[in-house]
């Protein structure tokens, strides 16, 4: 009899386990799903890859089965699980469906960057559980499409995320809305106090489970780092890549221009690379993530917000190609590497100003780091290497194909130009707002400046062009 089987969950959910696999739990489910089951909050510190999706799903989905067979309410859900980016809340969405594979109950997921139309659809009638964005929860409550009164369990997924996203405003938001009787549930990777004192708005007499410490990094993952000045870097990173034996590699930067910098380099040097972060569109972010679990993309170049959500396994190597400002953060990247038993490699560029992040990273983990040094010959060896691919040329007016990731003239995911293509729009002809991944912009193009001209004066309008005198 396996722990699962002990512990009295519903049939069908053990028959899901069983045909997952699953017999032996986490440390995070060991330690939270016997008090999830009493009914009792929860405050969990944990890393994405710890097994806490199934620690909050087994015992909700438990709850929901034997609630009397009642049915969601209309415009509402019983479950809302709520997640910082639409990676994450997607792979949680699909797991919670396999684990309820057999319940009958609905999972459904909703977040930006997509038409909303389809997502009003699904779930105007109610769901049984919701997993969310917080941007497009938002959008769907002001639009009368679902409320948050029927909630009975409500989960809130890296917290810490949330906060670094700007989300703060949102959640209070919705903790208003939410049922005052109801199961919380609250995730985060790290617990400063200003996350501990945001848990506190959701939270009654929580249990605290913290399944491993805050500053330990995967004790199989060796690490190395290499002194070099920001401009030497790409070259550094694309003869890395091209001399290591690498099985999959993730590439964190800081910013999003600096990963499709990154990108466009690797490419040009014939390695197989994609970038994901918030200016893309879901469907490029969709691909890129497809592409990099089954192999075709062998480097996954990504900010450290749209990389949440990432469970890939056989990422032999993690490159840190610039140094995070928050030394956590760093436990969490190479956290992503020597998983399941297996081995990994975490090498970090250092430029000279960021000295102090590696000191605050070898503090916090009580680690060295060991120096690596630059390879013989490396000027020469950068120098040969050959230029990056070109970016595609900026349109200008109605034919170019534009600045935006789907071409036309306007920001990424909509644009004007006849190469555009046009962002969904929901009732009464709004355009639709996504998540607001890495502070991104996800609205729809600019308002024309006409609209701003005299009226009759020289560019008012097409053909209203007055002539000189």
């Amino acid at each position: 009899m396996s722990y699962f089987n002990e512990l009295g969950l519903a049939e069908p959910i053990l028959r899901a386990l069983k045909s997952k696999g699953y017999d032996t739990p986490t440390p995070i489910q060991r330690d939270a799903i016997p008090a999830l089951l009493e009914g009792r909050d929860l405050c969990g510190i944990a890393q994405t890859g710890t097994g806490k999706t199934a620690a909050f799903s087994l015992p909700s989905l438990h709850h929901l089965a034997n609630g009397e067979g009642r049915p969601p309410r209309f415009h509402s859900c019983r479950m809302l699980v709520l997640s910082p980016t639409r990676e994450l809340a997607a792979q949680i969405a699909d797991n919670m469906r396999g684990y309820a594979r057999f319940l009958g109950l609905s999972v459904d997921v909703v977040f930006g960057g997509v038409p909303i139309n389809r997502q009003i659809k699904k779930i105007g009638n109610g769901t049984d559980v919701l997993v969310a964005t917080p941007g497009r929860l938002l959008d769907l409550i002001q639009q009368g499409i679902i409320h948050l009164r029927g909630v009975e369990i409500f989960v809130l997924d890296e917290a810490d995320q949330m906060m670094d996203l700007g989300f703060i405003n949102d959640l209070k938001r919705i903790d208003k809305m939410l049922p005052k009787k109801r199961q919380s549930l609250f995730f985060s990777a790290t617990m400063p106090k200003a996350i501990a004192d945001l848990g506190s708005r959701f939270l009654d007499n929580p249990l605290r489970v913290e399944v491993a410490p805050q500053s330990t990094t995967a004790e199989r993952v060796t690490q190395y780092m290499t002194f070099i000045n920001q401009k030497e870097k790409q070259a550094l990173l694309t003869l890395k890549l091209q001399s290591e034996e690498i099985e999959r590699a993730l590439v964190f930067t800081r910013t999003k221009h600096g990963a499709d910098r990154v990108v466009r380099h690797l490419q040009g040097a014939d390695l197989p690379a994609a970038a994901i972060h918030g200016n893309k569109s879901q469907n490029q972010r969709t691909t890129a993530l497809q592409g990099f679990r089954d192999g075709r993309i062998k480097i996954l170049v990504a900010t450290d917000i749209a990389a949440r959500g990432i469970d890939v396994s056989g990422v032999s190597h993690v490159f840190n190609f610039e140094i995070p400002n928050v030394a956590e953060q760093y436990v969490h990247r190479i956290g992503r590497t020597a998983r399941a038993g297996a081995d990994g490699i975490a090498i970090s560029f250092v430029a000279p100003d960021e000295k102090p992040y590696i000191r605050d990273i070898e503090r916090l983990t009580g680690e060295r780091i060991e120096k690596v040094g630059l390879p013989e010959n490396f000027m020469a060896l950068a120098e040969a290497l050959p230029k990056p691919v070109r970016t595609p040329p900026r349109g200008h007016g109605r034919g170019g194909p534009g600045r935006g990731n789907q071409g036309g003239r306007g920001k990424p995911g909509g644009g004007r130009g006849r190469g555009g293509k046009p962002q969904g729009k929901g009732p009464n002809n709004h355009v639709q707002k996504g998540e607001r991944s890495e502070g991104g912009n996800s609205g729809g193009p600019k308002k024309p400046h006409w609209r701003n001209r005299k009226k009759g004066g020289v560019g008012a309008h097409k053909g209203r062009v007055k002539p000189s005198s």
